[in-house]
Protein backbone atom coordinates (compact mmCIF):
# COMPACT_ATOMS: atom_id res chain seq x y z
CA UNK A 1 0.00 0.00 0.00
CA UNK A 2 1.32 3.42 -0.94
CA UNK A 3 0.08 6.97 -0.81
CA UNK A 4 2.52 9.39 -2.42
CA UNK A 5 1.88 13.11 -2.09
CA UNK A 6 3.40 15.64 -4.45
CA UNK A 7 3.03 19.29 -5.37
CA UNK A 8 4.28 20.95 -2.23
CA UNK A 9 6.75 23.81 -2.21
CA UNK A 10 7.17 27.49 -1.55
CA UNK A 11 4.35 29.79 -2.64
CA UNK A 12 3.70 33.48 -2.06
CA UNK A 13 0.71 34.67 -0.05
CA UNK A 14 -2.34 34.87 -2.28
CA UNK A 15 -0.94 32.24 -4.59
CA UNK A 16 -2.21 28.81 -5.56
CA UNK A 17 -0.92 25.28 -5.40
CA UNK A 18 -2.33 21.88 -6.31
CA UNK A 19 -1.38 18.84 -4.28
CA UNK A 20 -1.74 15.32 -5.65
CA UNK A 21 -1.81 11.99 -3.86
CA UNK A 22 -1.25 8.88 -5.94
CA UNK A 23 -2.54 5.66 -4.40
CA UNK A 24 -1.54 2.08 -5.08
CA UNK A 25 -1.88 -1.33 -3.50
CA UNK A 26 -5.54 -1.11 -2.53
CA UNK A 27 -8.96 -0.56 -4.13
CA UNK A 28 -8.90 3.22 -4.25
CA UNK A 29 -12.58 3.65 -5.09
CA UNK A 30 -13.55 1.80 -1.89
CA UNK A 31 -11.90 4.38 0.33
CA UNK A 32 -12.94 7.82 1.46
CA UNK A 33 -10.02 10.19 1.06
CA UNK A 34 -8.92 13.13 3.12
CA UNK A 35 -6.21 15.73 3.37
CA UNK A 36 -4.77 16.62 6.76
CA UNK A 37 -2.06 19.08 7.71
CA UNK A 38 0.29 19.63 10.59
CA UNK A 39 2.02 22.91 11.30
CA UNK A 40 5.11 23.12 13.52
CA UNK A 41 4.16 22.80 17.18
CA UNK A 42 0.54 22.04 16.38
CA UNK A 43 -1.59 18.92 16.20
CA UNK A 44 -2.52 17.35 12.90
CA UNK A 45 -5.85 18.71 11.67
CA UNK A 46 -8.35 17.66 9.04
CA UNK A 47 -8.47 19.94 6.00
CA UNK A 48 -10.80 18.30 3.51
CA UNK A 49 -12.67 15.06 2.96
CA UNK A 50 -14.21 13.42 -0.09
CA UNK A 51 -16.48 10.39 -0.27
CA UNK A 52 -15.66 7.24 -2.22
CA UNK A 53 -17.48 8.28 -5.39
CA UNK A 54 -16.64 11.96 -4.95
CA UNK A 55 -20.21 13.10 -4.48
CA UNK A 56 -19.75 14.50 -1.00
CA UNK A 57 -17.04 16.82 0.28
CA UNK A 58 -16.48 18.76 3.44
CA UNK A 59 -13.88 21.22 4.60
CA UNK A 60 -12.40 22.77 7.68
CA UNK A 61 -13.81 26.24 8.28
CA UNK A 62 -10.34 27.71 7.89
CA UNK A 63 -10.08 26.60 4.24
CA UNK A 64 -13.70 26.68 3.12
CA UNK A 65 -14.07 28.66 -0.09
CA UNK A 66 -10.33 28.56 -0.80
CA UNK A 67 -9.49 24.84 -1.07
CA UNK A 68 -11.14 22.21 -3.25
CA UNK A 69 -10.72 18.46 -2.88
CA UNK A 70 -11.37 16.18 -5.84
CA UNK A 71 -10.57 12.65 -6.92
CA UNK A 72 -10.10 10.65 -10.10
CA UNK A 73 -10.89 7.02 -9.37
CA UNK A 74 -9.64 6.00 -12.82
CA UNK A 75 -6.21 7.41 -11.95
CA UNK A 76 -6.25 6.40 -8.27
CA UNK A 77 -5.46 9.98 -7.35
CA UNK A 78 -6.88 12.59 -5.01
CA UNK A 79 -6.16 16.29 -5.37
CA UNK A 80 -6.23 19.38 -3.22
CA UNK A 81 -6.47 22.66 -5.08
CA UNK A 82 -5.40 25.47 -2.76
CA UNK A 83 -6.12 29.08 -3.69
CA UNK A 84 -5.66 32.38 -1.89
CA UNK A 85 -2.99 30.82 0.27
CA UNK A 86 -2.11 32.43 3.58
CA UNK A 87 1.01 32.13 5.75
CA UNK A 88 -1.08 30.18 8.28
CA UNK A 89 -1.59 27.48 5.65
CA UNK A 90 2.08 26.58 6.03
CA UNK A 91 2.25 22.95 7.11
CA UNK A 92 3.07 19.43 6.07
CA UNK A 93 0.07 18.12 4.14
CA UNK A 94 -0.83 14.44 4.42
CA UNK A 95 -3.08 12.27 2.34
CA UNK A 96 -5.29 9.74 4.14
CA UNK A 97 -7.32 6.78 2.87
CA UNK A 98 -9.99 5.37 5.16
CA UNK A 99 -12.35 2.43 5.00
CA UNK A 100 -14.28 0.65 7.72
CA UNK A 101 -11.31 -1.54 8.53
CA UNK A 102 -8.20 0.17 7.24
CA UNK A 103 -6.54 3.55 7.48
CA UNK A 104 -3.51 4.55 5.38
CA UNK A 105 -1.30 7.63 5.41
CA UNK A 106 1.16 9.18 3.02
CA UNK A 107 4.54 10.57 3.99
CA UNK A 108 3.48 14.19 3.61
CA UNK A 109 4.48 17.12 1.45
CA UNK A 110 5.63 20.49 2.78
CA UNK A 111 3.75 23.62 1.77
CA UNK A 112 5.31 26.93 2.80
CA UNK A 113 3.45 30.18 2.23
CA UNK A 114 5.84 33.07 2.51
CA UNK A 115 6.99 36.15 0.65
Amino acid sequence: VQLVESGGGLVQPGGSRRLSCAASGFTFSSYAMSWYRQAPGKERESVAHISRAGGRTNYADSVKGRFTISRDNAKNTVYLQMNSLKPEDTAVYYCNAESRFWDYWGQGTQVTVSS
